[in-house]
């Protein structure tokens, strides 16, 4: 599938909502995990989660100030299914007019 569109930023509002509608375990492995970074091991994000867990008691954590999402307003989306002998399936929505236009695409 590829998408293509408009993408923003969410506001802290928005951020704020979705962070704390997750569960507790899910807020505080974002916050100990620096994402995409390389760390020694597995045992090292473990006890960073364990440490930070004990450091929160019964208090909810805050959300860090770098976590958010970003909200995507497609114009366009292309489905592609694999099929026999190369004759695939490929699928087009696009938006025109505020009308979506579905056509198929030859492989």
């Amino acid at each position: 599938m590829r998408i293509s569109g408009f993408a923003e930023k969410t506001t802290g509002e928005v951020s704020d909502n979705y962070f704390y509608s997750r569960p507790p375990g899910s807020q505080i492995g974002a916050i100990v995990s620096d994402q995409s970074r390389e760390i020694p091991s597995r045992k090292f994000l473990e006890d960073r989660f364990k440490n930070f867990q004990k450091q929160l008691e019964e208090q909810p954590p805050e959300r860090p100030e770098n976590w958010g999402g970003y909200l995507v307003k497609p114009v366009k989306m292309e489905f592609w299914q694999g099929r026999k002998n190369r004759l695939h399936d490929r699928i087009i929505y696009e938006k025109q007019n505020g009308t979506w236009l579905i056509k198929r695409l030859a492989p």
